[in-house]
């Protein structure tokens, strides 16, 4: 839009338009849309410094239309800094929400009606204004109900994750289970059964040693935590996780570790969410997912190469992150974890110790 009003702009200088004052404006103002598209191009969302020096420049524009905007285009609404008073006003609430959005657009069509003015003090201004002021209730309504709906969306999906995850988990301990059972099978039942068929008439150093065993065995099944908090095999979850990672090829470096059920759920929700921004936002389709453990603590790492991101930009409203990586492992007594990202990838650690 910039250069399309750089154009308009150019094929528009006839009398009272002063060249003096009009070729600096453009030349600024085509320097600025080139900034912004490529700060846009490098970084996804909108800057609000961008937004706000866009907006600066267009109020500039604005008041100075006497100079730029020949009497007929004035007349009609039909000028270059008509266009762009109408783009800053959708890229401000794009940008920022409605307590911001709506203040700055009415400072931007007031500085173009105030121009009109300065211009040509006998121009109907009130159409030109109810215009503006549709545009601008548009765009705020548009971005509010669009923002509701991604942070509701958002909220779906992490439920839908994180029921996912109690699946798998739950999974984890079936089997866990069913091992025990097996083993109490194979050991003192197997045991049982062979001193009701006779098979040990006289007591034995075989039959003493097998005992102990099975004694064992069931003492440890009696001491197993509860549901909530039984071991599970960390590695097996987290291979699981990055098998469900959609789009996504995971390169998997797994140390085989147990940890408590809650403290896995943790680690996999954690995990799943970073993949989850990778697929969606680093604009590559490789990441590496790395456990291990050092000095007694259990270390997981999530890492891509792709397009890094400000985390001071994130929006409030955007929870993954924060909730289910930061907040989510920082929740776990024992348990922490960190964010670095920058133009080589980003790389999320996550840790958690006994």
């Amino acid at each position: 839009m910039g250069s399309l009003a750089v154009v308009a702009a150019v094929l528009g200088v006839v009398p009272p338009v002063s060249v003096a004052w009009l070729a600096p404006m453009l030349a600024v103002h085509l320097l600025w849309t080139a900034l912004f598209l490529r700060v846009l191009l490098r970084e996804g969302p909108l800057p609000r410094w961008l937004v706000a020096g866009d907006v600066a420049i267009t109020v500039a524009l604005c008041l100075a239309q006497r100079h730029l905007v020949a009497e007929d285009a004035l007349d009609s609404g039909s000028s270059f800094v008509a266009g762009l008073v109408t783009m800053t006003i959708v890229v401000a609430g794009v940008a920022w929400r409605a307590r911001v959005a709506v203040p700055v657009g009415l400072v931007v069509a007031g500085a173009y009606l105030a121009g009109v003015r300065i211009a040509s003090p006998t121009h109907d201004v009130v159409g030109t204004l109810g215009i503006h002021l549709v545009q601008l209730l548009a765009i705020v309504m548009l971005m509010t109900l669009l923002r509701r709906a991604v942070a509701s969306t958002d909220r779906f999906l992490r439920e839908r994750a994180r029921a996912e995850i109690v699946l798998m988990v739950d999974g984890l301990r079936r089997e866990d289970e069913l091992k025990q059972i097996s083993s109490i099978h194979e050991t003192s039942l197997h045991t049982l059964t062979m001193v009701g068929m006779g098979t040990y008439d006289a007591p034995s150093p075989t039959l003493r040693a097998q005992v102990a065993h099975d004694l064992t065995a069931l003492e440890k099944l009696r001491d197993t935590p509860l549901a909530d908090s039984s071991p599970i095999a960390l590695d097996t979850l987290l291979d699981q996780v990055a098998g469900r990672a959609s789009g996504l090829d995971v390169h998997r470096e797994l140390t085989p570790e147990t940890v408590p059920g809650d403290v896995a759920e943790r680690f996999a929700r954690a995990v799943t969410e970073a993949l989850a921004n990778v697929a969606l936002h680093a604009g590559v389709r490789e990441a590496e997912l790395v456990s291990s453990r050092s000095g007694g603590e259990i270390r997981v790492e999530v890492a891509d190469a792709g397009r890094g991101f400000d985390q001071e930009r994130l929006p409030p409203d955007r929870f993954g992150v924060r909730g289910s990586i930061l907040e989510a492992m920082r929740s776990l007594q024992g348990g922490g974890a960190e964010i670095s990202s920058g133009a080589h990838g980003t790389r999320v650690r996550l840790w958690w110790r006994p």
